[in-house]
């Protein structure tokens, strides 16, 4: 029996200890404080972004705050976790392990660092280019509206030649129709004259 209860006992602890982590989503600045690599500037970082983004999806998404790189993540990893309840995480009590990880730390945190300066440069490097594309379409919008102002003006200076050269050709036409018109009226008047003239003297003759 003793036995039994010693075994129940060993896996409990086992289990807790298995289950011993700090809630990203929930834990408080000591809280995140108490992870290998993660001091006052880094926990109120991870804050700052949950207040800002909501909370973590995943794991992963804790090297999104700015600080926190690849070696740091890769720290905690074991410790952390999304959901749950936060509990202690288990810290060594040899002062040797604890020496030891110290200069970890700080190499974590010069990592993290520099990879924050490295990112700094491209940003500012995107925020140029940007800058460029956005201005080079501009001109390209600005160039086109003057072609097209300039084909506008083409096609309305050509419309209104056409119309002219319509308007003429068609006054052309009808003064040359006016002037069949009038001849063909003339003609007939003759006609009719010379047909009344003959009928007259045909008349005349009976």
């Amino acid at each position: 029996m003793k036995k039994m209860l010693l075994a129940l006992l060993t896996f409990l602890s086992f289990s807790l200890s298995a289950l011993a982590g700090v809630n990203i989503n929930t834990a408080s600045q000591a809280e995140l404080e108490s992870l290998d690599g993660i001091g006052p500037v880094k926990a109120q970082a991870i804050i700052d972004y949950r207040k800002k983004n909501g909370n973590f999806k995943s794991i992963d998404d804790l090297e999104k705050v700015e600080g926190v790189g690849p070696v740091t993540l890769q720290n905690v990893r074991k410790d952390i976790s999304v959901n749950g309840a936060t509990t202690a995480v288990a810290k060594s009590t040899d002062s040797k392990s604890t020496k030891e990880a110290k200069p970890a730390k700080e190499k974590a945190e010069k990592t993290d660092k520099a990879a924050v300066t490295t990112d700094k440069p491209a940003k500012a490097e995107k925020s140029t280019k940007d800058k460029d594309a956005k201005k080079s379409e501009k001109v390209e919008d600005k160039s086109a509206a003057k072609e097209q102002e300039k084909a506008d003006k083409k096609a309305a200076k050509e419309a209104e030649k056409a119309e002219k050269k319509a308007a003429k050709e068609k006054e052309k036409a009808d003064k040359k129709a006016a002037k069949e018109a009038a001849k063909a009226e003339k003609a007939k008047a003759k006609a009719d004259k010379e047909a009344a003239e003959k009928a007259r003297k045909e008349a005349a003759k009976k």
